[in-house]
């Protein structure tokens, strides 16, 4: 299973209480009849809406929730690969009746259900590329599907296509109970938004709601981890966050500039422990090496400032 599937691979991340506080969302607004099916679509490609399906699955399977995740993308799916399980026979082979060797053979939808390494997650990959995706997506065989995995889990999640470059995800969008779209930040257009809510609503499908990817998150808390693909542990890495640890307090310091000189010793004092308390923190893991040169700036400055109190106070003494 690949690292960008955070909430498996490090599921007490900043990261993962988002997708934990995301699925908490989703089923509030769906208490009314109970949420049963789910399709993710976003406006375009790359704006991460496989990265965030995959995630959002596992923490409904983590909740002890029973979930197949659909890759319901024929064209370009890449479910299989975020699992690492093999890409055929998936959804196309079982709705058109052909194999992965180009052979008639109806078979139960149950074959097709492939494990993964999370518990209670299961995937449909999207199988080989079939010359009629739409087609095959509102056919009866699907619908049948469709209802027949309800029977055995608890919730089922659609990874559908980008809805600007093919109808696929629209289409879909009317057989599940809810639909959400992906928009990458600062760069999905509103407009587009607008269109794709405008088409899924017009079929009788309903949006939950948007999911905004790929933001940073607020440095101060989160030490410039960010919400699409989460943290790498690479050496360059680890020195960023050393060195962003510093950006954080550089601007605290220089704050305390226009306080008196007690004053300003007193906060940095405070600034210190704060530090040391981030290079404890086993979410944040501040690697120690940086942690200690930014503690070894601190004190210098303290000490250049209780130095210049000290002379100050010498000064007055004299006068």
């Amino acid at each position: 299973m690949k690292k960008e599937v955070i909430a498996q691979r490090d599921p007490k991340s900043p990261i993962s209480e988002i997708f934990r506080t995301l699925r908490t969302n989703i089923q509030f607004m769906n208490t009314s009849k109970g949420l049963k099916t789910l399709l993710v679509t976003s406006t375009m490609p790359e704006e991460g809406k496989s990265w965030v399906t995959a995630n959002l699955a596992v923490t409904f399977a983590q909740a002890g929730k029973r979930v197949v995740l659909i890759d319901a993308d024929m064209r370009k799916g890449r479910q299989h690969a975020v699992f690492e399980v093999n890409k055929k026979p998936g959804l196309s082979n079982y709705l058109s009746n052909i194999d992965e060797f180009g052979r008639d053979k109806e078979v139960n939808i149950v074959n097709y259900i492939k494990e993964t390494e999370v518990d209670n997650l299961f995937l449909i990959p999207a199988g080989d590329v079939p010359p009629n995706p739409s087609e095959l997506l509102v056919s009866e065989k699907m619908l049948n599907m469709i209802e027949e995995l309800k029977e055995v889990f608890d919730l089922i999640i659609f990874d559908a296509t980008p809805s600007l470059l093919v109808t696929d995800a629209i289409i879909l969008s009317r057989f599940v109970d809810s639909t959400i779209i992906v928009a990458e930040h600062k760069v999905t257009k509103t407009e587009n938004l607008r269109k794709i809510k405008t088409d899924i609503e017009n079929v009788g499908g309903k949006v939950a709601g948007i999911i905004v990817n790929k933001e940073k998150i607020n440095s101060k808390k989160y030490n410039g981890q960010y919400y699409y693909y989460g943290e790498k542990t690479t050496k360059n890495q680890n020195k960023q966050r050393g060195s962003s640890l510093k950006k954080i307090f550089a601007e605290d310091i220089k704050a305390l500039k226009q306080s008196s000189k007690q004053e300003k010793i007193n906060e940095v004092e405070n600034l210190k422990k704060e530090v040391i308390e981030k290079s404890e923190n086993t979410e944040e893991k501040v690697i120690s090496s940086k942690t200690n040169e930014v503690i070894a700036e601190i004190n210098k400055y303290l000490e250049n400032e209780k130095a210049k109190l000290n002379e100050n106070k010498g000064n007055d003494g004299q006068n």
